[in-house]
């Protein structure tokens, strides 16, 4: 299909996400990626700095995955997983487990970081009710944005992302978070508040309290607002006194994005539940992990039926996906990609840094591992879209988040490749990103 002919079906046949279709600009034709690269129809290159959507952990059309996808299609593509069970699904599992917290034991596949989070939402809440605890509150902090079904909607209610369906909501219960980044004086006072609010909030409300629910490190879709592990241990270290389930919503921070391979291990806690997702394939096909604990587990056990969890989908467990996810789990561990991932940290901290400390333009600066976001001042509301425009022009894939300019390059970006990006910031913050 030719470019004229694709643009034109696109614009009669499909609906984008997260567009106004009546005044967004016509999409970019892709056809073709690799490693940190697309390609459009006319053969200019754009540098994928946001791993497109937060999914690419190894750079596109890795051969590697694309190799263990093709192998188990020949051998097995899809099976119902409900009464029947393949080895990629087991691998999987007893890999993924081993390099988490170890009361983390088990898995429940889903499609994506929504319905992950879903799941975890509805097993603690039936798992309350099947041990006769009048505990149905969910708590969750501010700002948190856990996906588009019905209840990651409502747990992420304050990411101000769904007025249009608040009637749909049930209510809950949102404390605040001490975003931070380097440099703050005040971090210390904010996370001081922040911990007495949630005490007093535990003090009336813990007893009825569910779970709660957490981006740990960074609350992403809000502009990768950062918090140090001492908030995250202190909140973790308080709900779990008051016997409340922790849900760590770890779709877009695991798989080594902040450093370590997850945030929970970063920041030394242990949850509940957590959700995984975008990197679990490399970002080559939809799927998700929700990783709970025995005692959850056991909660569901009975000779009634009806006490069982009762929720699933077509897809669950699909063989490519855990094969395309064995393959990621082979490079992720490569020691190799643990010193590629501290390049990149090493560069944001060094040289994105130094262009924003030197910008009167910019402000809050935070690095955490793979990911360097920071604020550009300003209070016209045509600078996210000139910021995009700006950063197209120069072949560079940035989706600022309102006035945040953030990097989560995959991991095989290049030193060169950074180079690039880091001059198209330096410009645009000198220039004002003008149209």
């Amino acid at each position: 299909m030719d470019r004229t002919t694709l643009m034109e079906r696109d614009r009669a046949l499909v609906w984008h996400p997260f567009t106004q279709a009546h005044t967004a600009p016509p999409p970019i034709p892709v056809r073709s990626a690799r490693g940190a690269v697309l390609t459009d129809f006319e053969g200019q290159e754009i540098l994928d700095l946001i791993s497109s959507w937060w999914v690419t952990l190894h750079g596109h059309g890795h051969p590697a995955i694309a190799r263990a996808i093709g192998e188990q299609a020949l051998r097995l593509e899809q099976v119902i997983f409900a009464g029947f069970t393949h080895e990629p699904a087991v691998e999987l599992c007893g890999r993924i487990t081993s390099l988490l917290p170890p009361g983390l034991r088990r898995c429940f596949f889903s499609d994506n970081g929504s319905t992950a989070v879903e799941v975890a939402l509805k097993m603690a809440l039936q798992a309350r009710g099947n041990r006769g605890e009048a505990r149905g509150r969910f708590l969750a902090f501010d700002g948190g944005y856990h996906g588009d079904t019905v209840g990651a909607m409502s747990v992420g209610v304050s990411s101000r992302f769904f007025e249009a369906w608040r009637a749909m909501l049930f209510p809950v219960d949102v404390l605040p978070v001490p975003a931070t980044w380097e440099g703050d004086g005040d971090v210390e006072a904010k996370e001081a508040a922040a911990l007495a609010a949630l005490d007093r909030h535990l003090d009336l409300h813990g007893a009825s309290t569910a779970a709660a629910v957490i981006e740990p490190l960074v609350q992403g879709a809000s502009g990768m607002r950062m918090h140090r592990p001492e908030f995250l241990r202190g909140a973790v270290e308080r709900l779990r006194a008051r016997g409340i389930l922790v849900i760590l919503d770890e779709v877009m921070t695991g798989f080594g994005r902040l450093g370590p391979l997850f945030g929970c291990l970063g920041a030394g806690v242990e949850p509940d539940f957590i959700c995984l997702s975008k990197g679990l394939t490399g970002g080559a096909l939809p799927m998700s992990l929700t990783v709970t604990t025995d005692a959850v587990h056991d909660a569901f056990l009975d000779e009634d039926t009806g006490r069982a969890f009762l929720h699933g989908h077509s897809f669950t467990a699909n063989p490519l996906g855990c094969a395309a996810a064995l393959a990621s789990l082979d490079l992720l561990l490569d020691p190799a990609c643990a010193e590629a991932r501290s390049g990149i940290e090493h560069r944001h901290r060094t040289d994105l840094a130094g262009i924003v400390e030197a910008s009167p333009n910019a402000a809050r600066m935070r690095v955490r591992g793979t990911l360097a976001a920071f604020e550009v001042l300003g209070e016209d509301p045509q600078l996210n879209a000139r910021m995009k425009r700006h950063f197209l022009r120069r072949g560079l894939l940035l989706r600022p988040l309102g006035n945040t300019v953030y990097l989560m390059p995959p991991y095989c970006v290049t030193g060169e490749q950074l180079d690039r990006a880091y001059a198209g910031i330096e410009a645009g913050l000198a220039t004002g990103f003008p149209e």
